[in-house]
């Protein structure tokens, strides 16, 4: 039947059988005035809140057999490749079909017998047997905006296929979620997203901050970490600030704190408490300072990881499970379509291809996605890190099956449409499968033929591979509950 997706617009159709260089000082001011929350991701103090025994209370009571796979994560790193990449090009070509619907490009074959992918991700080929491909994944939401917010939260924007601004009725991004579940203390901030926020194509996407939970929930936003030493600014150790100072400073604060507990039902005030708090955890811990600094590394392995916004965001991201941050959110583009502003600089490219699609795969967008996303699954291998660590490469959704020129888009080739009927996504770590392929389209790439898995069960994997219920609750700050996934755990990826 034709589904019809509608964006207070054109009418879209959709054919388918079913459904920043700143001192210490610029770094606490920052966080003070409250502006963080985009700029450096620093939020404000917390009201009362659900903890880690109420969302495993469910599964305990309800005597469900624990998911396979629970629990087996310390940390989760997500990969996100904001615009749609091709699955077509990518994870799931299909060499038999007729051209205008396999492209121009062919297909090789891969460390797993009988598995291929696209020809231009030789290093992931090599790489096959280390990690899971999920070929049935599919939504309802055809728009960046919406279908971003989906992917970052699990659920589906109230205006689905539309590009909604932020709004602070929104739900929770995971990282969030996961704070207000259970804080580790294991490193300052429990969420961090690296070279962020992601942006469609130069306005922010919903679905990557706290929402309506507390400010102190929020993930910490860090943007391109290839353009200076240290990737968080502000950071570096002065000797006319040593630690005896910095805790002196930090007991005069409280003094005036005890001067202001009469305005504790204040929410700024809170803010306040919380933005300081957070400022000077970060500040006074050298082992934090330590984990934004990538000039540790060799140069070797730099190099290897990629020189560049998405390579470095990816070797911060192993140095943040490393140091012991829980959720890791990599946006491996922070435009969708930046292209459309500079098609020189491949920094800028998004996998919104509509047209121009395999100039754009194989000059500016396959060669590095190939290079530094292999490294990453490599590299923590390599380390031991990948037994306890899940990473998963997804984005909103795929392109359509035909190959067609879009006369309102730039470009003179053509490219593909959103396809959100089926896409591919990549799972590894954690007890994930090895070598293995998960589910499976039709011969054209353009609908599932087994069974479906959405955005929602990537949520329920994540959580559940942290070893909290999917289907427990959060509350927010009123203390109303919130289930924390709307999906189920993808047991598929264990057998």
């Amino acid at each position: 039947m034709l589904r019809f997706e509608h964006d207070d617009g054109p009418r879209r159709v959709m054919t388918t059988r079913r459904n920043c260089a700143a001192s210490r000082r610029e770094f606490l001011r920052i966080n003070l005035l409250g502006s963080g929350l985009w700029g450096a991701g620093l939020g404000g103090w917390c009201s009362p809140r659900s903890d880690a025994s109420e969302a495993a209370a469910p599964l305990a009571e309800s005597r469900q057999v624990t998911p396979p796979g629970f629990g087996r994560a310390k940390s989760v790193i997500l990969v996100y490749a904001s615009g749609g990449q091709s699955q077509l090009e990518t994870w799931d070509p299909k060499p038999h079909a007729p051209l205008d619907v396999r492209g121009e490009f062919s297909s090789i074959a891969t460390s797993v017998p009988g598995v291929h992918f696209g020809e231009h991700m030789p290093r992931l080929a090599a790489l096959a047997d280390r990690y899971t491909v999920v070929r049935s994944m599919a939504h309802e939401d055809l728009d960046h905006g919406s279908a971003c917010y989906l992917a970052l939260t699990g659920r589906y924007h109230a205006r689905r296929t539309s590009n909604p601004p932020p709004s602070p009725n929104d739900f929770p991004t995971y990282g969030a979620v996961l704070k207000q579940v259970r804080r580790t203390h294991r490193f300052p901030y429990d969420a961090v997203h690296v070279n962020g926020p992601a942006l469609v194509p130069f306005t922010t996407a919903p679905g990557q901050n706290n929402g309506f939970l507390p400010r102190d929930v929020d993930p910490l936003v860090v943007g391109d970490v290839a353009s200076q030493p240290v990737a968080l600014p502000g950071l570096s150790a002065q000797a006319e600030l040593p630690a005896v100072r910095l805790r002196s400073r930090q007991s005069l604060k409280e003094t005036f704190d005890t001067y202001r507990r009469h305005l504790a039902a204040d929410q700024r005030s809170r803010d306040l408490s919380g933005l300081y708090r957070q400022a000077l955890d970060v500040l006074s811990s050298p082992h934090c300072r330590d984990a934004f600094d990538l000039t540790s590394e060799s140069p070797a392995l730099r190099d290897r990881y990629g020189r560049h916004r998405s390579g470095q965001a990816c070797l911060l991201a192993r140095r943040l499970v490393e140091a012991g941050t829980p959720m890791v959110t990599v946006m491996w583009n922070h435009s969708n379509r930046g292209q459309d502003r500079d098609p020189t600089d491949t920094d800028v490219y998004g996998w919104d291809t509509h047209n121009d699609i395999f100039y754009a795969l194989r000059e500016h967008l396959l060669p590095r996605f190939d290079a530094s996303f292999a490294t990453l699954i490599e590299d923590l291998d390599q380390r031991g890190l990948l037994d306890e660590t899940l990473v998963i490469c997804l984005g909103e959704f795929g392109r359509a099956p035909r190959v067609a020129l879009e006369k309102n888009f730039a470009g003179s080739s053509p490219g593909r449409k959103h396809w959100s009927a089926v896409y591919s996504i990549v799972v590894a770590g954690a007890g994930v499968g090895r070598g293995h392929v998960v589910g499976a389209s039709d011969r054209h790439a353009a609908e599932p033929v087994t069974k479906r898995f959405g955005p929602w069960d990537v949520a329920a994997t994540m959580f559940s591979a942290l070893g909290i219920n999917p289907h427990g609750h959060f509350r927010d700050g009123l203390q109303r509950p919130f289930p924390i996934t709307m999906g189920n755990p993808m047991t598929e990826l264990y057998t």
